[in-house]
């Protein structure tokens, strides 16, 4: 970050720990830290409050800096995610939102290029982490870094976080995200037996973010329910029994398989679909065998096996 950015603060490392030590023996004298709730992990912040809100915290715990934008489309997928793991590092980390819209100043002096832009601020001392939606493991990877780095040359163990801060005072336990709203109204379509608007509510969420996982489940599920809706169990299994060959009549058993809870059965029917056909038809119980993948997730054990019952079919 050398000649990017002057945050006014300590300049060396020596200093910077000095200075974090300094913090937080006078936070010690006074009786120590107060516990913040959940939802205090995550935090807008603007030009008039980088001082207190990221250079003082910064002596106690890192803080992340996620500059973004409203019209800015990856950092609609990589917001909730940041969000989502500050609550789950439990203040290991402080998560600090930058809207570059309404401060250009900070953008200009972290010498930002495009966003959505990570750095982070340790001590004083700012440092970038990763720029663009990168997947989440790399970005556990580079959080595991930056608090290692936080305790072994500054000392800074985080904030300490009140998990019943939320009950108390009636705050979420976790930042409200994006999709909250479309989810509620999912699971409300749902409960009601509305599956086309639970899967359309769903969609909405996909939209805006292919990988959000909630969405995928749920849409999943919802688009099995919609499909076995109406048939008929009986004459659907007959069918299938008679003509082992007729692909709609197996994809059908399937579904009803599978909301039976006879899953195995749903995977290995389609997977037995997969062998003895060709072409379209093949191509149609392969797709609706890697849906059904969906509806149980991907580190269920079943899903593994028939992964690979599949895979040695075509190949």
């Amino acid at each position: 970050m050398s000649g990017v950015v002057d945050l006014a603060a300590v300049k060396a490392a020596g200093e910077a720990k000095a200075k974090a030590e300094q913090v937080r023996a006078e936070a010690a004298r006074q009786g120590g830290s107060a516990a913040v709730p959940p939802s205090a992990l995550v935090i807008d912040v603007d030009e008039a409050g980088f001082e207190r809100d990221v250079l003082q915290r910064s002596a106690e715990v890192p803080v992340v800096l996620d500059f973004w934008a409203e019209w800015c489309e990856p950092c609609k997928q990589l917001g909730p995610l940041l969000e989502r793991l500050a609550v789950e590092y439990n203040g290991r980390f402080l998560l600090a939102k930058i809207d570059v819209d309404a401060n250009q100043m900070l953008m200009q002096q972290f010498g930002i290029q495009g966003i959505p832009a990570v750095f982070a601020v340790v001590a004083g001392q700012a440092l970038p982490l990763f720029q663009g939606a990168v997947p989440e493991a790399q970005i556990r990877e580079t959080l595991d870094q930056l608090i290692q780095v936080g305790e072994e040359r500054f000392g800074l163990t985080g904030i300490t976080v009140d998990a019943d801060a939320s009950e108390a005072g009636g705050a979420s336990a976790r930042p409200a995200g994006p999709y909250d709203a479309l989810l509620e109204a999912a699971m409300s379509a749902l409960d009601a037996g509305d599956l086309a608007g639970a899967v359309q509510a769903y969609k909405n969420v996909l939209a805006d973010d292919p990988a959000h996982p909630e969405a995928k489940l749920g849409l999943a599920q919802a688009e099995l329910l919609q499909r076995v809706q109406g048939l008929d169990a009986g004459t659907v299994r007959k069918n299938a029994a008679d003509d082992p060959a007729d692909v709609d009549a197996q994809i059908a058993a399937a579904d009803l398989d599978l909301v039976g809870g006879h899953v195995q059965d749903a995977f290995g029917r389609l997977v037995e679909t997969v062998r003895r056909t060709a072409g379209e038809d093949r191509n149609a119980a392969r797709l609706r065998l890697l849906e059904l993948f969906e509806v149980i997730g991907a580190d269920d054990p079943r899903v593994t096996a028939a992964r690979q019952a599949l895979a040695r079919v075509l190949f």
